[in-house]
């Protein structure tokens, strides 16, 4: 049990850290550029009306 504390557990750790890593840094590459916030055009508003006050249900 010592040898996984002390040797695999930190491997499994750091290996983990280096593929979230490169996945996080594959965005800036991709061709639909990623790295831009998401578009807001097919949105909607919602009108004030369509939410329900606790108080009204009483």
């Amino acid at each position: 049990m010592t040898f996984f504390r002390q040797n695999i557990a930190p491997l499994l750790i750091v290996l983990m850290f280096l593929v979230a890593l490169v996945a996080v840094s594959a965005r800036a590459f991709l061709p639909s550029d990623m790295a831009q916030p998401a578009p807001v055009e097919g949105l909607q508003p919602q009108s004030p009306h369509a939410m329900v006050s606790p108080s009204s249900l009483s």
